[in-house]
């Protein structure tokens, strides 16, 4: 008996009380190349892995890239490593599959710059 009652305070619990997963948020996108990204207690300045965009068509990468990704989007991050104490890595949205990258090499607003 002690047992069952057990087992449905803690069914209770889990249902009233659900988990709520915290992800990261686009905050400011700074430059065709550098966000700002936060969760609820850090920001973390983030350079996009591979990108390399003319500066013709930075005004349009950046307003690609605040239409497709408007602050406040949830995102998911792939890191690959730190140049200059920012974080590279792939910026994806999670409610769509969009990555910044592909989006930027797809408008042909820039080439990726890394080999293959």
């Amino acid at each position: 008996m002690k047992k069952l009652s057990k087992i449905l305070i803690l069914v209770c619990l889990i249902v009233i009380n659900p988990i709520i997963v915290n992800s990261a948020e686009i905050l400011q996108i700074k430059s065709s190349n550098t966000i700002l990204v936060g969760d609820q207690n850090r920001n973390l300045t983030i350079g996009l892995f591979c990108v390399a965009v003319n500066e013709n068509n930075e005004l349009e990468a950046i307003n690609l890239l605040k239409n497709e990704f408007p602050r406040g989007s949830k995102v998911k991050i792939k890191p690959f490593g730190f140049k200059e104490n920012v974080l590279l890595a792939k910026v994806f949205n999670i409610k769509s599959t969009k990555e910044m990258t592909e989006l930027l090499v797809a408008k042909d607003l820039t080439s990726e710059i890394c080999p293959s």
